[in-house]
């Protein structure tokens, strides 16, 4: 009977972003990394994989980070290293076997800055905690946060010469380093210019958003408008209210149009 992880030996390529992802780590380093006091724990295949006080917050890239775990912190039997990604054995691939699910994307760091770190797939695990407050889409990076403030500014959407949405019972939602979103009640929206949406994501800062497209004069914009029927605690201000795509549509503040 063959290793399971034969497969994973004799096509390299299913994993390339990954092993270009590690040599990145390894030649450049990472943009930034640093340890966490928060608790953290993750579940695979329905049992806690690791539970760990010790966890690092790793950029990757500028955007947000990544957490990257204790080696030993983790279910030793349910990691199997594959083969390393360069001769000076710094970093391996790995893959994780559970009970009834088999994930490939696993890097076990042994030398350099990450030495002793383990980076699993964030989306290869069945749910992520902070303490007791579960993290949707990717982790929160701690150098930035939302305000949502309540504004009375007049907010007009238009396609074209049509408006399609205006209030003055506005939420602007503010995150660091993003422009502003415009959040208004769904009762200020012209709906029959609207279809559902199938497409939904995930934000940490904010939850669940389902999403509409605007169908108008034969056009369609596709996912242009996004909700949140139970965002976060953080972000519970915006709960129903709806936000339109600034890049597009045309947004007025008060009769100033904005730049796409």
């Amino acid at each position: 009977m063959s290793d399971k992880n034969d497969q994973f030996r004799h096509q390299p390529d299913a994993r390339s972003d990954l092993i270009e992802l590690a040599r990145s780590l390894i030649t450049k380093g990472p943009h930034k990394f640093e340890k966490t006091t928060r608790r953290m724990r993750a579940m695979f295949d329905k049992t806690w994989l690791f539970d760990t006080t010790s966890a690092h917050h790793v950029w990757e890239h500028p955007y947000y980070p990544q957490y990257y775990i204790p080696t030993s912190d983790i279910r030793k039997s349910w990691i199997i290293r594959d083969t390393a990604i360069d001769d000076e054995e710094s970093v391996f691939l790995a893959s994780l076997h559970g009970e009834m699910r088999v994930s490939d994307r696993v890097l076990v760091f042994e030398k350099g800055p990450l030495a002793g770190l383990t980076r699993l797939e964030f989306k290869s695990m069945d749910a992520w905690y902070e303490e007791d407050q579960p993290i949707y889409g990717h982790p929160k990076d701690p150098y930035k946060r939302i305000d949502i403030l309540p504004s009375s500014r007049k907010i007009t959407v238009k396609v074209g010469d049509l408006i399609v949405a205006e209030s003055t019972l506005n939420m602007f939602l503010l995150e660091t380093m993003l422009r502003t979103r415009y959040y208004m009640p769904k009762t200020a929206i012209k709906w029959q210019y609207t279809t559902p949406s199938d497409i939904t994501t995930l934000c940490p800062y904010k939850g669940k958003a389902e999403y509409y497209n605007l169908n108008v004069d034969g056009r369609e914009i596709e996912d242009v408008i996004w909700w949140y029927r139970y965002p976060t605690h953080e972000s519970a201000p915006i709960a129903g209210m709806a936000c339109f795509y600034n890049e597009k549509v045309d947004v007025y503040v008060d009769g100033v149009k904005e730049e796409k």
